[in-house]
This record gives C-alpha cells, structure tokens and sequence, in this order.
C-alpha cells in the first residue's frame, strides 16, 4: 500500500501537475497584465483598514482574511517543507519556489476574487464561500464543487491537521520533553476553543498570532543571515545557478538534477504559499467588502509574505550555514525541520537557534490547524448542510492527538495526493473563469470612486 501511494504520489506531483500549476499562474498573470506587480503597493494599503465599510456585507476583515488564510498556510512548509526541498533539489529549489510564488500571486488574485464574486450569504450573515462556489455558479457544474469539497474535506484531516500535530509533537519532545499525547490534547483543547466561534474567532486569534509569530521567526532567522552576512552575495549566486545547472554531491548532500530541483521547489511552493489550490478562497470569501477585486488584492499578499519573505528566509540560513551538506548519524543527509534546526543551531552560536525553530513550528503549526479547520467546516456545509458543521469541528479537534502520537509517512504522502486533486479542477476553473477575473478587474480600476473612495 505504501507503495502504491508513494507512485501515486509521483504522479500527482509529476510534470501535469507541475505544468497545470506553474502554466495556469503564468497564463494568469500575463492575462491580467501582471496584476501582482501593477498593484502591489496598493494592496498594502487596503489591509490598513482605510477603505473598510463597516456596512459592507462579511463575517471579516481585510486583514482578519489575510491573517486567517496565513495562518493556514504559515505551517511546517516554511520549516519542514524547505528543508525538504533543499536536501532534495539542492539549492536551486529555492529559485523555484520564488517562481511559483510570483505567479501564484496571480493565482491568488483571481481565486478570491472569484470567491467573494460568487459567494452566498445566509440571512444570518453567514458566509459561504470559496471554489465549490465559483465552480459550481461560474462553471454551471455543480458536481465540480462536490468534488472539490470532498477532496478539500479529506486534504483536511491530513495536511491540515494530523501533519500539523505531529510536525509540533516531535520537536517539543525532542526539545523539551514534553510527551506527544500532552501536546495533542492542548492543541485539541485549545484547538475546539478558537473554531468553535466560526471564523469571527478565528479571524480575530489569526489577527494576533500571526504577525507575532512571523516577526519571531523573521527576526531568529535575520540573526543567522547577518552572522553570516559576507556570503549573502555568494548564496543568491548557487541559488541562481543551481536552478539551471543542479547541484554535485557533497557530504550528506545527496545531489539533485535540474529536474528534481524543479520538481521539489515548485512542490514545496505550493504546499507552503498554497496558490491555486483552492484553500485562501475560503477565508477570503468572508471578507466585509462588496469590491471582489479589493481582496484579490490583499490575498496576492500571501505567497509573498509566506514564500518569498518567510521561505527565503528560511532558505538562506539553510544555504549559508551550509548544513545541508551534512551527514545525519545514520549515515544520511539531514532533511526536512531537523535540517532547519541544525541550519539555526549553527546560525545562530551564543543561543539554541532550535529554540526558534521549535518555537516557531508551535505557533506556524497550530495556526494551520485552526485555518484549515474553518476550510473543512466550510466545505463540510457546501456538501452536507450546516448540522454536519459541529460533528465535523469534533471529529477535527479529536483527531488531533491521533496525528500528534502516530508515525505518518503515508498521511504526509495521502495529504500530498488529496492537495493535487483540489488543484486540479480549482485550477481549471481558474482558466476558464479568467474572462470574468479580466472584466472585474478592468471595471473596478477604471472607476476613480471605488479605487479611492477617500476622495469622494
């Protein structure tokens, strides 16, 4: 069995998807005139709160959306996930996560836009929303939208919980002892406290941890970049030249072809920024505006913040440490977080770097849990109706020590294959759906008042 999912797993992640992927953000972005570049500036405006209505229609804010969706997707990636793709596609993975992030901008735009275009609200201010919609009213396909929930529903339990746990179980243990079935039940605990108060909660404890948890990590991380600050120049250069060229063996460094360089750094992209996956719409759509394109913008933001800033700089203490050139007591390379922690360790000579990595796992780890919770919740109500949403956050929250305690090599390689189903037809959708991305886009920026409704 485990074979098989490891095959099938390469052929999720084999050169369709890869392509699907990477062609649909380039596609995207070159339509709309590479929106992600034109507007950047002024997206960061509008999570600022100047141009919010409180009399617009939405469960959030601005930036309460933007919080949720990155604390979903601030995980194990910006950690694990690039430790991962450095020991296996060297060091020129990193050029490909950039590339995936710049035109996942692009993705990310017209995904939530599309979302807040097509969501639905319930008399009571509940908001529905996400790919299942768009799919469904954009597509005229309702068994598009199923199918997406359910795949989402599943991707659920996996990457978005019992991955997490585990990826904060092990290094508390490892760190400071703590026993793994303590962990998942406070995370549980904690976990059931926050979602049960729907994505108002959620968007409010996202809204506090995040920006806390990405200036810890951030300001651990610049510490071992300045120590080393004299190769900086030298890094981007293997980088840049690694992507094109690939990487020889050294020490523990098993060596990595253009190929694997592309495929792990476009893999882990996607799985640390999320673009084109269809999983931001959801927390995007509830946002409190009745301007689609406003956050479009502000959710273009993610994979910049997640990837381009948060991985790079993960990346480059990786790189300039040169830990990934090192050989584990069992004989191999170092991979995944215990790569990271070494990388910091290193960085970082008068502290326990691993204290930041380990800290910052807690916090990156829970968040996505809690995320991707209201994910699952949303998609849970799309398929079955609002009484399955508390069985659904039970289950969600009884899992977790189950993750937290169990070994999950084939749930790591499960949640991996149920994340190339979800993109798969969000991404499909996208493309069709662009000529509406386009129009909306086009009739929003050619009126002066919605753009800058301070000066009317």
């Amino acid at each position: 069995m485990i074979n098989f999912f490891d095959k099938l797993d390469s052929f999720m992640w084999g050169p369709i998807t890869i392509a699907l992927l990477v062609g649909a953000g380039i596609f995207i972005s070159f339509f709309l005139k590479m929106v992600q570049f034109r507007h950047f500036t002024y997206a960061w405006r509008l999570i600022s709160g100047k141009f919010d209505n409180p009399e617009d229609k939405g469960e959030v804010t601005h930036f309460q959306a933007l919080s949720t969706a990155l604390s979903a997707t601030i995980g194990t990636g910006n950690i694990a996930g690039v430790g991962t793709a450095i020991a296996l596609g060297g060091p020129g993975a990193i050029f490909w996560m950039w590339i995936t992030a710049l035109f996942g901008m692009g993705l990310k735009y017209a995904e939530c836009l599309l979302s807040l275009h097509y969501r639905n609200i319930d008399e009571d201010g509940t908001v529905n929303a996400g790919p299942m919609y768009y799919l469904e009213r954009g597509l005229k396909h309702k068994w598009v939208g199923v199918a997406f929930a359910l795949f989402a529903t599943i991707a659920t339990f996996g990457i978005g919980n019992m991955v997490q746990a585990n990826s904060v179980a092990e290094p508390l243990l490892d760190t400071f002892a703590i026993p793994k079935l303590v962990t998942g039940l406070v995370m549980s605990g904690l976990c059931f406290f926050v979602i049960v108060g729907g994505i108002k909660r959620i968007g409010s404890v996202s809204a506090k941890i995040v920006p806390f948890m990405a200036i810890f990590y951030i300001g651990g991380a610049l510490i071992a970049i300045f120590a080393n600050f004299t190769e900086i120049p030298a890094a981007f250069a293997l980088i840049f030249q690694d992507a094109f060229t690939g990487s020889a063996a050294t020490g523990g460094f098993i060596g990595a072809g253009v190929a694997q360089s592309i495929r792990f750094g476009v893999a882990r992209g996607v799985f640390s920024n999320e673009a084109g996956l269809g999983s931001a719409p959801i927390a995007h759509g509830a946002a409190q505006t009745k301007e689609p394109v406003r956050e479009g913008l502000v959710a273009m933001l993610g994979p910049f913040i997640d990837t381009l800033v948060i991985c790079t700089m993960t990346g480059l203490v990786i790189i300039l440490t040169g830990a990934y050139t090192f050989i584990g007591v069992d004989g191999a390379g170092l991979t995944g977080a215990v790569l990271t922690k070494t990388a910091f360790n290193m960085g970082i000579p008068f502290f326990r770097g691993e204290y930041i990595v380990t800290i910052g796992i807690i916090f990156f780890a829970f968040s996505t849990i809690v995320g991707w919770s209201y994910y699952g919740d949303r998609c849970v109500d799309y398929l079955f109706g609002r009484k399955a949403v508390m069985p659904y956050r039970i289950i969600y929250c009884l899992i977790i020590p189950i993750g937290a305690t169990s070994k999950l090599g084939l749930v790591w390689t499960i949640s991996d294959i149920f994340n190339a189903l979800m993109a798969w037809p969000n991404l499909i959708g996208l493309i069709i759906l662009s000529p509406v991305v386009l129009k909306l886009t086009k009739e929003y920026f050619s009126d002066p008042k919605r753009v800058y409704p301070e000066n009317t």
